[in-house]
């Protein structure tokens, strides 16, 4: 009775450098033409019984680009910002300085008056948990780097810190085998021949 959770990045919607706590942005041109390249492989993915997205434009966008046809789910959004919402990192820093570093330093603060580190994990470990327990399901899901980051320090269990070191491009995959609160992070790698 095991379930295979696929998470696919949202293509980006704009730089690096540019995002946004919170972003609603659709895809930009880059992001359109970085999920073109990268559909061949991930298309297949489309197979799986259950197929969801954070509820954002670029996740939706993203995963309808690929065929899945997603369904939102409200878990998987970003974690709520509080009145960062819309700022990057750095114009949060120039007007709440103090304020960003408690809470990059303790993953329980919500200066910004939204959610903090460890209740985003939660909440979308919770979704991952409550998936249905058919065995064999696969489920897809596009859903913005910050909740596959979130995604991977739940099943591994990993203190709630772990999270900033964990770097989740745009279109990258990971693959988390399991049932509720028992998960495998699953690595895939090139068929060797024999």
């Amino acid at each position: 009775m095991h379930l295979r959770v696929t998470f696919v990045a949202a293509a980006r919607s704009s730089s690096l450098l540019a995002e946004r706590f919170e972003d609603d942005r659709p895809l930009d041109q880059a992001g359109w033409d970085e999920v073109q390249r990268a559909a061949p492989e991930l298309v297949s993915l489309a197979a799986a019984e259950l197929r969801y997205c954070s509820p954002t434009p670029r996740s939706r966008a993203t995963g309808d680009a690929l065929g899945y046809a997603p369904l939102a789910q409200p878990a998987l959004r970003d974690c709520d910002m509080g009145r960062w919402r819309g700022f990057t990192l750095g114009e949060a820093m120039a007007r709440e300085p103090s304020a960003v570093d408690a809470w990059l330093a303790d993953p329980r603060s919500a200066p910004h008056g939204g959610e903090s580190l460890t209740s985003f994990i939660s909440r979308v470990g919770g979704w991952l948990d409550t998936r249905p327990a058919d065995d064999g399901s696969r489920i897809v899901a596009v859903a913005e780097p910050s909740v596959v980051r979130a995604a991977l320090v739940y099943a591994l269990k990993a203190q709630p810190s772990t999270y900033w070191n964990i770097d989740v491009r745009p279109l990258s995959t990971i693959t988390l085998t399991g049932i509720n609160g028992r998960w495998n992070l699953r690595l895939e790698g090139v068929p060797q021949h024999a």
